[in-house]
C-alpha cells in the first residue's frame, strides 16, 4: 500500500523529470540540439546538476531519448485520424497521412532530430522496440490497412511510404528540395501509394 507522502514524492519526482524534458525541447527547438547542455538544462529548471543525474543518469542521451519518445507518442496521435477519419477517397486518406507526418515534422524539428538522427537509448526495427516507438509506424499501416484497395504487402508499402516521407523531410530542412513544390511532392506521393 502507497502512503500519501510516498504518492506525493513520486509525483513530485515525475513533475521534475516532465519539467526537465520540457526544458530539454523548448531549449532544442529554439537554439538547437547543442544548446542543451546538463549545465544549461540546470539553469533553466533551477536545480543543480546532480539533480539532473538523479533523474537522468545516462545524461544527456536519456534526457534526448526522453524527448524522442514524448515526439513517438505525439506523432503516432497526429497520424491515427488518418487511418478512421471518415474520406471520400483513399487518395485523401494518404494525403491525410503524408500531411500530418510532414506537418508533425515541420512544427517540431528538434523533436524529429531526436526521434530519427540523434542517439537514443531504445532500440529500432526490433522484438524489444518500446511500443510507443512502433505506433508511429502502426499508425501508417493502419492508414493503408483501411484503404479500398490495400496494398499486397502492407508492411513493406508502409516502410516505403514512412522512407520517403522522411526523406521529404529530410531534404527538405537540409535545403535540398526547394521550398516550393510540396504540394505536387505530396500527391506524386499518393499517386504512388493508391492504385
Amino acid at each position: 500500500m502507497t502512503t500519501p507522502a510516498a504518492a506525493r514524492r513520486a509525483r513530485q519526482l515525475e513533475e521534475r523529470r516532465s519539467q526537465i524534458v520540457g526544458a530539454a525541447r523548448t531549449l532544442a527547438e529554439t537554439e538547437g540540439w547543442d544548446a542543451v547542455t546538463i549545465r544549461r538544462l540546470a539553469d533553466a529548471i533551477e536545480y543543480s546538476q546532480p539533480v539532473l543525474y538523479g533523474h537522468f543518469p545516462q545524461g544527456r542521451t536519456e534526457i534526448v531519448t526522453a524527448v524522442a519518445l514524448e515526439g513517438f507518442e505525439e506523432l503516432a496521435t497526429a497520424l491515427a485520424p488518418s487511418a478512421d477519419v471518415p474520406v471520400a477517397s483513399d487518395a485523401e486518406r494518404v494525403r491525410a497521412l503524408v500531411t500530418a507526418y510532414l506537418g508533425f515534422a515541420e512544427r517540431h524539428p528538434a523533436t524529429y532530430d531526436a526521434m530519427f538522427l540523434l542517439p537514443v537509448l531504445v532500440p529500432f526495427a526490433s522484438d524489444e522496440t518500446p511500443a510507443i516507438v512502433r505506433a508511429g509506424f502502426e499508425a501508417i499501416e493502419g492508414a493503408l490497412y483501411g484503404l479500398d484497395d490495400p496494398p499486397a504487402d502492407l508492411p513493406t508499402t508502409a516502410e516505403v511510404l514512412w522512407g520517403a516521407v522522411h526523406g521529404i523531410v529530410a531534404l527538405r530542412r537540409a535545403g535540398r528540395f526547394p521550398a516550393t513544390h510540396q504540394e505536387e511532392r505530396v500527391e506524386t506521393l499518393v499517386r504512388l501509394v493508391v492504385r
